[in-house]
């Protein structure tokens, strides 16, 4: 480096005779932070202040509304909801600043469970957000199983019942027998590692429709060849499905030697019993899918002859358990020859596509399969049977009993599984309540388009999501959460659900909750015109999906809490909520506003381990962030961090992709908390006799401070638009190049001469500190929504009062708002923004120079150090020789290069000087400027008090050991107040 810190030399020159005349820093604030302890006081002094209230009542505007949403948690908080929350808490801090981007503070709202069990997590949980430096209304969050919010929910599923949008119906859902329930899409996970026992079976032809003859010939021993991984639905069998595009061979099945194979075969595979015996068999299986097959069946498969699956239609076999006749019908796009056979085994009561195309052809809805998962009397000799376990195995052994296994064998694969008990579901026709999204998909997907969705990619995601999403299954069989409330007549099970019915339930629930419902009489549920029929009906016990819950958030709280409004301006949620909040939320509001609940969506992430590895306790890779906060058992492997440490990682990170922490990476954010802290420090510490009255115009500043000036307020507006847009790792990035780097490599270092020993009341000193002020109050009012215990410990310990206008000061860095806009600093000419561009760039070439004469033993500090430069440019070199002899001291080329002297040459030819000149060199500037730099020792004597050379050293008879600035200084100061070393 050019030179070692001036603040250094300068406290070890503290015992010289003019030791009271410097001026060295003096604060309270202390270099460490001690986190663990400063941060709760600082939280204990926003509460016992009420700050956050007095934000949020000084607030005189419109409303920006952070519509929080449902985490679900049921234990401590993890890594994802601190993300979560501390990226919402950036954002409402922000707002709360920016009285001209929002004119108002609404409160971040906790999201509840959505039952009673949740309220000690609910409790437990805010007092982790606190910890987290989390601003919100905690004594009102909202709550699901609020009356109020309840009957809101019926509200809202009143409101889609009017418009046709909510059916009873039966049809396959994913139904979990450990929780005896239906399930949506968004209560699913589907672990790794997931193995199902598939089959292939083949189901006996009985009939070929008059279609040529062609296949007549194979008959009685043709049949069709199926590939299941539930053997368990083959009961409720009712057609085999194939597409009519595909090509289908009819192949004689020709065993070949076993002994080959045999030794080597997978154990855990093995062949039926159709496959052992001597009888020509022969199998439909698609084309495509003929080589795969031999190889898998260990089998010769002959091809007779190929037919496409549309000749197939109408087809008629035998049912393999029970023996009716059943049809082969043509399926969708769903049959690949990717897998399998290319015939689909169909069971309209047990799968999706299986009931579409049931529906084309009228085929019956067969599910004998109970709550529990076992078999019903319906499935005949499997009754009372678990199919996924002995169930499943029985149906196998049946099959192959009967000569219908062509092999069995283990298969891996994505398998849903019910998120809260962590046992695999299974796909089971019952008689459920739907939302009919079909009923108002366009407009659904009309609202998507009006809304700003970051990053943009998430609007493809929710809008593939929306498009091909079947009917919502909005009924539960839980006795926890709303009812929906639904009477059934006790003879014809005919639903009684109307305007009337709904609105009588709704006030009841508003004043009692929905406990009424399960311990009020039927008379009494329902209205006054229907009490006389009350013995004809029972109350239905169906519960309302957690998402249908947690979807009417904006009903319950938007448009029924004081200071709020539909719709929100944002949420912000994990990606996976693009199956879940984001989803129910906006079809609940398409359906009945008829738009979107939100004009923004954030998503982000998920957290990993910082090799990018998802985070287990097995793995033993967990990052708690409570051990962030207040450190592990071993302080010295996991120390105390503190939340703006873990808040700052928080911004740092581009959230709209999965987000690495680790020890390593909270290493780094706490070096660059720890250099943010030194960087106020060092403000703080040069403002400590500072008043604003002492400023200077900014047309008297020297042209050093407007460039620091400009490079501030450019700064600032680049973080207002980062916050806008929500893009908070911009900050982090333009924080930590800014505050830590330019300005202590350039402003800071040479501000120190000017600041220590220009004089305590000097006008160099004077327009620095005036720079100085400004930069404190800027770079703590922009950090704060990211660290705001940082910005307001240094905003308790300001040496002077900030005004926020003639009345009012701003006891709390919260109250101070944002940063006014200053164009006349940005009006920086272009001219001068890149002259001063290759001033530092000039700065950083002397320095080199520097560095080896250094090296060279030539100098030791660089204020030893007269730097030569000579440029062939005239204009550059005239400008520079007027640098030298500046009307301010601070602009000159010696104070910022840290240097005694320089000197411009000009000329280089023989004759000049150079020959005695030890250390020469030519750079680039700007890659195109050539400038030859010289380095000689400084000419005259050492200042005792300022430590820079100078011919004057030894001029004044009174103090002989000064140089005339010092000299200056001292007349004009003769009983200068002492200074403190920090």
């Amino acid at each position: 480096m050019a030179m070692q810190t001036s603040h250094t030399v300068r406290t070890k020159q503290g015992d010289g005779k003019y030791k009271h005349t410097v001026d060295l820093p003096k604060t309270t604030f202390g270099m460490r932070a001690n986190s663990a302890v400063r941060e709760p006081e600082i939280q204990k002094l926003w509460d016992e202040n009420q700050v956050f209230k007095k934000v949020a009542d000084k607030n005189n505007g419109g409303s920006f509304i952070l519509h929080d949403g449902p985490p679900y948690a049921n234990g401590d908080l993890h890594m994802g909801h601190a993300l979560n929350k501390i990226l919402k808490d950036i954002i409402n801090r922000y707002k709360s600043l920016d009285q001209d981007a929002r004119k108002g503070l609404t409160p971040l709202k906790l999201r509840a469970k959505a039952a009673k069990f949740a309220k000690a997590t609910v409790k437990a949980q805010m007092a982790s957000f606190k910890r987290f430096g989390v601003w919100a209304d905690w004594d009102h969050p909202y709550l699901t199983l609020d009356p109020e919010y309840e009957a809101a929910q019926i509200e809202v599923f009143g409101q889609m019942v009017f418009k046709g949008y909510i059916y009873r119906g039966r049809k396959p859902v994913h139904w979990s027998p450990s929780s005896r329930t239906a399930l949506a899409e968004a209560e699913l996970e589907y672990p790794e590692g997931h193995v199902s026992k598939s089959m292939y079976a083949i189901f006996k032809l009985l009939k070929i429709p008059n279609k040529s003859g062609l296949l007549d010939e194979f008959l009685p021993k043709l049949s069709l060849a199926i590939w299941t991984t539930t053997p368990w639905t083959i009961p409720a069998n009712a057609a085999v499905a194939v597409n009519s595009k595909l090509q289908y061979a009819i192949v004689e099945v020709q065993p070949i030697s076993r002994n080959v194979t045999s030794s080597s075969e997978d154990k855990s595979r093995r062949s039926g019993n159709v496959l052992k015996g001597n009888q020509t068999s022969f199998f439909i299986v698609a084309v495509d899918l003929v080589p795969t097959l031999e190889a898998k069946w260990n089998v010769k498969l002959v091809v007779r002859t190929t037919v496409f699956g549309s000749d197939l239609e109408n087809c008629r076999y035998a049912h393999p358990i029970n023996g009716q006749e059943c049809p082969v019908v043509i399926g969708g796009d769903y049959i690949t020859t990717e897998s399998g056979t290319g015939l689909v085994h169909t069971a309209p009561g047990h799968g999706q596509d299986d009931y579409l195309t049931g529906l084309k052809y009228d085929l019956p809805i067969i599910s004998p399969v109970d709550d529990e998962g076992k078999f019903t009397e319906e499935a005949g000799i499997f009754n009372g049977l678990d199919v996924l376990s002995d169930g499943n195995a029985a149906v196998i052994d049946h099959l192959d009993e009967r000569l219908s296994i062509v092999m069995v064998e283990p298969y891996k694969h994505k398998y849903p599984y019910d998120w809260r008990t962590k046992k695999p579901t299974i796909f089971r026709a019952t008689a459920q309540w739907f939302a009919s999204v079909e009923g108002f998909r366009e407009a659904a997907m009309d609202a998507i388009n009006e809304v700003t969705w970051t990053p943009s990619q998430a609007e493809n995601r929710i809008s593939a999501m929306t498009s091909s999403r079947s009917d919502w299954c909005i009924s539960r069989q839980r006795t926890w959460g709303v009812p929906i409330p639904v009477f059934y007549h006790s003879e014809t099970k005919e639903p009684l659900l109307n305007e009337e019915t709904i609105d009588h339930i709704k006030s009841i629930i508003v004043q009692k909750g929905s406990d009424a419902w399960w311990y009020m009489p039927v008379e009494d549920l329902l209205p006054e015109k229907y009490r006389d029929k009350a013995s004809d009906y029972v109350k239905g016990t169906d519960t309302m999906d957690v998402w249908f819950d947690s979807g009417s958030s904006w009903a319950a709280v938007l448009e029924n809490r004081n200071g709020l409004s539909f719709p929100a301006d944002l949420y912000v949620e994990g990606t996976d909520q693009h199956r879940g909040w984001f989803q129910s939320s906006l079809l609940t509001s398409v359906a009945t506003k008829g738009k979107a609940p939100y004009s923004g969506v954030i998503t982000h992430g998920f957290v990993l381990d910082e090799k990018g590895f998802k985070m287990s306790k097995s793995l033993g890779n967990v990052v708690d962030p409570r051990t962030i906060i207040e450190g592990g058992k071993n302080q010295e492997e996991a120390p105390s961090y503190g939340a703006d440490v873990l808040r700052l990682w928080v911004s740092s990170v581009d959230y709209t992709g999965d987000v690495l922490i680790g020890p390593q990476v909270l290493r780094q954010m706490s070096d660059i908390y720890r250099k943010l802290r030194g960087t106020l420090r060092f403000l703080l510490g040069n403002l400590h006799d500072w008043k604003a009255e002492n400023a200077i115009a900014y047309d008297e500043l020297p042209e050093i401070d407007q460039h620091a000036l400009f490079q501030l307020e450019s700064v600032v507006k680049n973080i207002k638009e980062s916050y806008e847009s929500y893009q908070f790792f911009k900050i982090f990035q333009i924080i930590q190049r800014f505050a830590i780097v330019d300005l202590s490599n350039f402003y800071f270092d040479v501000a120190k001469d000017r600041l220590y020993v220009g004089g305590a009341s000097s006008f160099t000193r004077r327009s620095c500190q005036t720079v100085l002020a400004v930069h404190l109050l800027s770079i703590v009012r922009v950090i704060a929504p990211i660290l705001p215990h940082l910005a307001e410990d240094v905003w308790q310990n300001l040496p002077f009062e900030y005004n926020i206008d003639d009345t009012n000061i701003a006891k709390f860095v919260f109250e101070s708002k944002w940063p006014a806009v200053n164009e006349r600093w940005l009006a920086f000419p272009e001219e001068e923004i890149d002259f001063w561009a290759k001033i530092l760039e000039l700065r950083t070439e002397v320095n080199k120079a520097l560095e080896i004469a250094r090296t060279g033993k030539l100098i030791g500090s660089s204020l030893e150090a007269k730097v030569y430069l000579h440029s062939s440019d005239d204009k550059l070199a005239t400008r520079l020789r007027n640098m030298c002899k500046a009307k301010f001291d601070a602009d000159s080329l010696s104070r910022i290069f840290i240097t005694s002297q320089v000197e411009i040459l000009s000329t280089l030819e023989e004759g000049t000087p150079t020959k005695d000149i030890p250390y020469s060199g030519e750079y680039l500037i700007h890659g195109q400027n050539k400038i030859w730099i010289g380095v000689s020792h400084a000419d005259g004597s050492k200042c005792e008090r300022c430590w820079n050379f100078s011919p004057q050293v030894g001029s004044f008879f009174d103090h002989p050991t000064l140089c005339k600035r010092c000299y200056d200084v001292i007349v004009d100061q003769p009983l200068p107040a002492l200074a403190a070393v920090s």
